[in-house]
């Protein structure tokens, strides 16, 4: 695609990075096919070839308006178009840079804005989100039906082991996940406490995936830098790996050596942190899975987050790990297609996420499971208010060991 950047951003490390992005792709359309939003909506400019055209159009220094934010943030950030691509086009990257710039010269209506600063002043911090869940399910028998089905009844973590072992892992606390499904990092201890591994949680905060994906980037290098801190003292000690439980914040960890790169206080410890970044499916797909075993007859519908077949490209290895341990997997229809959840996007664009979500619920379903598993907090959380069977991690299935 041939490219003339406008002079603001012309000569800039941002404008070399976006303009090599934007001359890889050829036009050849083959992203609509697998865009969840051009499937649902059928509008160009709602798919990866059409954005790119928008933001090609504004890098080029043509005036962006409330249309070319609206369809840019209509976008799921799935990356389901660059697992589609042939010429290798970081999609991704492009859609930050992109945003980042619409944001700075047109301005969102007061709703947005406000919207956007309280997902922002909220989420991310681990004790502002708990307490306003634990009020919520407080109240939770008192809400009406259609309230109450969205917050999520209050669950135990169950112990977290304290056996020493040689080989030691972090594992990223995050945001939400402690309040909404604290279990979930616990299961992933006493797996890997089974298999000879010690996992410690450090004192992190939030991966900064949101403040990223909402336009501030400035507020989102502060907690990655807060989450190195935390975690490189233990990485000094010999920590093997840092895990990730939710699949949405190991895209960005694995990012963090880039985003940091022109940090000089940062930038290696960065580069040694992405470097050292796992998703838990990596982990225990080279480990000897022998002392965990899943009841034969459970009927499992594993969704794959987007983060995770697309973001990180680990498309089948928790279907593989679950295969191994004894579990029966359903089939799942266009298993590529996103549920809906991307982050705060089930809140921005509740219309297209909640349609986006009742076409995978009805794909998972149709293999008729007893449970839904999954590898990501957000999509968990998205869908379990309209499931009809259970939806979990799927590490909490091989923490249930079968009695």
């Amino acid at each position: 695609m041939q490219t003339t950047l406008a002079e603001f951003i012309r000569g800039t490390e941002t404008g070399a990075e976006a303009e090599a992005i934007l001359r890889a792709c050829v036009h050849c359309g083959f992203c609509t096919a697998t865009c969840p939003t051009y499937q649902l909506l059928g509008d160009e400019l709602d798919s990866p070839r059409g954005r790119i055209y928008l933001m090609k159009q504004v890098l080029e220094g043509e005036t962006p308006t409330g249309t070319t934010q609206k369809h840019l943030d209509r976008c799921l950030t799935c990356r389901s178009c660059e697992s589609t691509c042939p010429s290798g086009v970081q999609y991704g990257r492009l859609l930050d840079i992109g945003r980042e710039v619409v944001d700075k010269r047109v301005e969102r209506p007061a709703v947005d804005r406000v919207t956007r600063k309280v997902l922002r002043m909220i989420i991310p911090y681990r004790q502002r989100f708990g307490s306003l869940l634990k009020l919520g399910q407080w109240v939770r028998p008192a809400l009406p039906s259609p309230i109450k089905r969205l917050v999520p009844a209050s669950s135990s973590a169950g112990p977290w082991p304290q056996n020493s072992h040689p080989r030691t892992m972090l594992v990223l606390q995050g945001c939400v996940q402690p309040a909404l499904a604290p279990r979930i990092n616990a299961a992933a201890a006493r797996v890997l406490d089974r298999l000879g591994i010690r996992l410690i949680a450090a004192q992190d905060t939030c991966c900064g995936a949101l403040s990223h994906h909402l336009s501030a980037p400035e507020e989102a290098l502060t907690f990655m830098r807060r989450n190195i801190d935390a975690w490189w003292p233990h990485v000094e000690q010999g920590a093997e790996a840092i895990v990730m439980t939710a699949s949405g914040c190991g895209v960005l960890v694995k990012e963090y050596g880039h985003l940091l790169r022109n940090d000089p206080a940062y930038a290696e410890k960065a580069a040694r942190v992405s470097e050292l970044t796992k998703d838990l499916c990596e982990v225990l797909h080279g480990e000897n899975l022998d002392p965990l075993r899943i009841a034969t007859d459970t009927q499992v519908a594993f969704h794959s987050p987007c983060s995770l077949q697309h973001g990180q490209q680990l498309s089948g290895v928790v279907e593989a790990i679950l295969t191994r341990a004894g579990a029966s997997l359903t089939p799942v229809p266009d298993a590529h297609l996103c549920c809906g959840s991307a982050g705060t996007y089930s809140i921005l664009q509740r219309k297209i996420a909640d349609q986006l979500k009742k076409n995978k619920l009805q794909a998972l379903r149709s293999g008729d499971p007893d449970l839904v598993a999954t590898a990501n907090i957000g999509c968990l959380a998205h869908m379990q208010a309209d499931a009809e069977v259970p939806v979990r991690h799927w590490i909490e299935l091989l923490d249930d060991q079968p009695g």
